[in-house]
């Protein structure tokens, strides 16, 4: 990870004269999809890379200790033994960026990819995930807990009453207390942008959080019924870029929700590469919250390796 967030104090008169052009980031997204495609050539590369950048994560209520072990031997191991040799990748060499899971479950995924040998940051998701409706107090005690128990990093959620009542003061009072609860472990701070109505409380909310000291803003908890778009993931990496040049810190970004398919992660990097640049290709500063993405990915590496076509079934799953 890259130097740390330290925050900087809340800055109203920033975040309330901000606004967004709505058409304007329509038009930017049409942009990037129709005029800076990554060339056929180079999409294998760019998939195989786009693996270390997934948080391999399971959010069901059915968790237990053995499928969070299944899933920390596919973060340690992601593509076949057979896959890595015919792309020519030593095996055990690329891992995922990190094994996310509910707080009760750390204990669990620290175990499995310390028998592993596997150096991956266990993510854990906190503060009454995905709602957030908890008192501050057992929400700042979530964090904690999973702390205690191995977390190197925790994808909290906003206050959505808060930010959409515009109450920006105590959102950020609350986020700094969430901040200081994760100690040394880095703060994802989690917008849940389907749920605050437009691009300009996105882009509030996103500069919010970063002031507050959050290391990376992460789209959504995969629980609303917008997540991840291109034009919402524009308007953070915008807030991102803005605060960089206030605050002298790069803060890493996190779109999550369904991005499920090779062509998704492609169009999410090309956003990266030509709103954030480079370093945003890197697991620092750029993770994709997902569980069935790594199968797709995998399949279509498996085709171009074999020249084969593999159906989604035919492939290990997370």
């Amino acid at each position: 990870m890259l130097e740390r967030n330290s925050g900087i104090p809340l800055d109203l008169g920033w975040v309330n004269r901000s606004c967004v052009n709505d058409q304007a980031v329509k038009g930017r997204i049409q942009d990037l999809l129709s005029s800076r495609l990554i060339h056929s050539d180079n999409q294998i590369e760019w998939l195989a890379r786009s693996i270390q950048c997934i948080d391999l994560t399971t959010l069901a209520g059915d968790d237990c200790p053995s499928n969070v072990a299944r899933l920390c031997s596919k973060a340690a191991y992601p593509l076949s033994d057979d896959l890595s040799r015919a792309l020519k990748i030593e095996y055990g060499l690329l891992t995922t960026g990190a094994v996310c899971v509910y707080p009760a479950r750390v204990a669990d995924a620290c175990l499995g990819l310390e028998r592993l040998g596997a150096n991956i940051p266990v993510a854990s998701v906190a503060t009454g995930f995905p709602t957030g409706q908890t008192s501050l107090k057992i929400r700042l005690e979530e964090i904690e807990f999973a702390v205690k128990n191995g977390a190197k990093e925790i994808d909290i959620v906003i206050n959505r009453e808060l930010a959409l009542a515009q109450n920006w003061r105590e959102l950020y009072s609350e986020l700094v207390l969430m901040r200081k609860a994760c100690g040394e472990s880095h703060m994802k701070s989690i917008l849940a942008v389907g749920e605050l109505c437009n691009l300009t409380n996105i882009y509030k909310a996103s500069l919010v959080a970063m002031m507050a000291g959050s290391d990376f803003i992460k789209t959504s908890t995969g629980k609303e019924t917008v997540n991840a778009t291109l034009p919402i993931g524009l308007v953070m990496c915008r807030a991102i870029r803005a605060y960089n040049r206030k605050a002298g810190f790069k803060v890493g970004f996190k779109p999550a929700g369904g991005i499920r398919t090779s062509k998704d992660v492609l169009q999410w990097m090309t956003l990266m590469k030509e709103e954030l640049g480079d370093d945003y290709l890197t697991p620092d500063l750029f993770r994709i919250g997902a569980s069935a993405l790594l199968n797709d990915i995998e399949r279509n590496l498996a085709n171009h390796a074999t020249g084969g076509y593999f159906l989604a079934e035919e492939m290990p799953m997370a």
